[in-house]
């Protein structure tokens, strides 16, 4: 077999090193990616296992084809380098086609002429004549084929437009706006009207909600709330006072539901307790029912009257029972009340059990000791106990100004107790104090 001469090996490697020298000069900011492909090109030469044995002829071949085409000037140093390596490998694989010709026509010294001035690119099907590109090349390359790119490299301003760089979501962030972009399940809670601003600042409530999938976690209990008869305009206030109502199983949540209905609450009387008490189904069937018997029990109530008290405040299921037992005491022992009374009251005004007690003691010490007014007769109009305060004072004080402040119903001129907290100021002075509003507000102001 015959070794090339050592003097073309020799050249190519001289005329390598020369391109190299030269490119480095021009582009000093890309030098080490470009030093780093000298030693490609020159591995690139052992590309065919056979190489060792190519004939002369086609030695010099190889350095009139590719090394001109190489050689020719670029703006873009990979692109020099993809044409080098590509060049190289693409006449080796050429070379592999052409041995068998070689055999079949005997002198392994001389190639036919065609042989010679062209051949077909295997990897990109152009032809190449005379080591001269017809037209760019137009191919894929592997990944693994890729040249290298240095951290000094530069890059045109067209290139470092067209760059696509993913946004990377913050690991940490102290609010949920960062996510509300990338979170399908996020963008569609806003769009029921969760209030996430709310969300955000419960202890890890953010986490939860973002490694909810909105299709298989949050679809299948929004649809379960529909079917049950909570309102569209619902749907964004229980989520964002109870979020956890989206972790809890299908199967937890319609047990609960089917535990109320079989203590014979209506439909709606179901759905208007979950839409105004958020927690409500996030309790236990277990505890449901001892807070429905605590307060039958407490109160003395009929079953009718117990469901009635609750569905007029469902929050009685999910609240604490402290504050409870301390508004009982205190109707009982500090006001007085009678236990038929009281169950009068929390029947009219079941809002009594809930109520501060500090701001009930001063509602009923005012009524009571100041305006004189008996038990009997807050018994028969309750609500005066879920009235504001100031309100009750301030109308109290315009009609003793007005020497009209009579609340005994046997005597003329008798103000209900109703009225007196229940119209707005302009029916108050109208119908009650027969007075006008522009005085209603002079008074407020001596106050």
């Amino acid at each position: 077999m015959y070794r090339p001469p050592s003097h073309v090996t020799m050249s190519c490697v001289f005329i390598t090193d020369i391109y190299m020298a030269l490119t480095c000069i021009q582009h000093c900011q890309r030098c080490t990616s470009l030093l780093r492909s000298r030693s490609v090109g020159i591995t690139t030469l052992q590309y065919s296992t056979d190489a060792q044995h190519w004939p002369a002829a086609l030695w010099n071949s190889f350095i009139v084809r590719v090394l001109p085409s190489v050689l020719q000037r670029s703006p873009n140093p990979s692109q020099t380098r993809q044409r080098w390596n590509l060049g190289v490998r693409s006449y080796c694989e050429s070379h592999a086609k052409v041995q068998p010709s070689q055999t079949k026509h005997g002198n392994t010294d001389e190639l036919p002429e065609t042989d010679m001035v062209s051949y077909q690119n295997p990897v990109s099907h152009q032809l190449i004549d005379g080591g001269m590109l017809l037209k760019e090349w137009q191919t894929a390359f592997d990944l693994d084929d890729a040249p290298g790119h240095s951290a000094l490299e530069e890059i045109s301003h067209e290139e470092a437009v067209h760059m696509n760089i993913p946004a990377a979501l913050p690991p940490v962030s102290i609010s949920l706006k960062d996510y509300v972009n990338e979170s399908e399940t996020l963008g569609k809670l806003i769009q029921l009207g969760v209030q996430l601003w709310k969300l955000e600042q419960r202890p890890n409530v953010g986490s939860m909600l973002l490694r909810l999938d909105f299709q298989t976690d949050v679809t299948p209990r929004l649809v379960f709330l529909k079917q049950l008869g909570v309102d569209d305009s619902r749907l964004g206030y229980l989520i964002s006072h109870n979020p956890f109502i989206l972790t809890e199983s299908l199967e937890n949540l319609q047990a609960r539901v089917a535990y109320l209905r079989s203590k014979k609450f209506s439909a709606e009387s179901v759905a208007s307790m979950v839409s105004r008490a958020p927690y409500l189904l996030n309790f236990s069937v277990k505890r449901m029912d001892n807070r429905l018997g605590f307060y039958q029990q407490q109160l003395g109530l009929s079953a009718q009257k117990t469901r009635d008290v609750v569905a007029r405040l469902p929050r009685l299921l999910c609240g604490s029972l402290e504050t409870v037992k301390e508004n009982l005491k205190i109707c009982k022992l500090e006001m007085g009340f009678r236990e038929n009374e009281l169950q009068h009251i929390v029947t009219v005004i079941p809002k009594v059990l809930t109520a501060n007690k500090r701001k009930l003691t001063q509602i009923f010490d005012y009524i009571h000791n100041t305006m004189n007014i008996p038990h009997d007769l807050i018994v028969k109009f309750p609500q005066v106990l879920n009235a504001k305060y100031l309100r009750i004072k301030e109308r109290h004080l315009f009609l003793q100004y007005l020497d009209k402040a009579q609340y005994d119903p046997a005597k003329p001129n008798y103000i209900c107790l109703d009225k007196l907290v229940s119209l707005p100021d302009e029916a108050f002075c109208t119908e009650v104090a027969s007075a006008t509003l522009k005085d209603f507000e002079l008074f407020q102001k001596t106050m």
